[in-house]
């Protein structure tokens, strides 16, 4: 892809320092860079809809499910406590503390659940070859504009840590959410790294369903 301003629709844009190139067709399973800071314009897969589209659902199962099942308990002295993620959301919800845990809430349960719903929501008829339903292109809009809002990830890492600390006060025995909430995480990072974002706008491009 080389840089060749000619016709502005078929102009992309490096999300990362914003260099235009041309864009032109691709031999199936290669990628197009840009040629300023590397970063992954296109590629050529035609099963990666597919693929992105069955990890959204599975990683959607599995917060639901992380929200389900217990997260993690701990035994000192003889005593027990057991918590889930709904448990640690509701610890911040004395007096000045709600906002935090309003915060928590939608940074690590509500905010990747809508992201992954309009992904799939956007992305679903395409699968199958159908056209686009009404209102898709906002739904992807929406869960792009999510993207730096969804943390799951930043509170698994920091459970993790605190879990090192812990270790050595309580016996500490990791529960079902725990294991669904690092799935979730893996799963997120191969899914942004298969999705191809303008593949997905140009096939948005076409007229919706009736």
């Amino acid at each position: 892809m080389n840089p060749a301003p000619q016709n502005l629709d078929d102009l992309v844009a490096c999300p990362q320092c914003d260099t235009l190139h041309q864009a032109h067709a691709l031999p199936e399973g290669t990628r197009a860079y840009c040629q300023r800071c590397g970063y992954v314009l296109m590629t050529s897969q035609p099963a990666a809809m597919a693929q992105v589209l069955s990890l959204a659902l599975t990683a959607f199962v599995m917060l639901l499910a992380a929200v389900s099942f217990p997260f993690l308990s701990l035994d000192a002295g003889g005593l027990q406590n057991a918590t889930s993620v709904i448990d640690a959301v509701l610890a911040f919800n004395d007096g000045l503390a709600i906002p935090l845990a309003v915060a928590v809430a939608f940074f690590i349960l509500v905010i990747p659940l809508m992201r992954l719903a309009a992904l799939i929501y956007a992305i679903g008829p395409l699968v199958r070859d159908e056209p686009p339903r009404n209102g898709a292109r906002k739904a992807f809009a929406l869960a792009e504009r999510l993207r730096p809002w969804s943390m799951a990830e930043i509170f698994i890492v920091g459970v993790t840590v605190a879990l090192v600390k812990v270790a050595g006060l309580a016996a500490v025995t990791i529960g079902p959410a725990f294991w669904a909430f690092s799935g979730v995480v893996l799963i997120t990072v191969l899914k942004d790294q298969l999705i191809c974002r303008y593949s997905i706008w140009e096939a948005l491009e076409q007229p919706t369903e009736r």
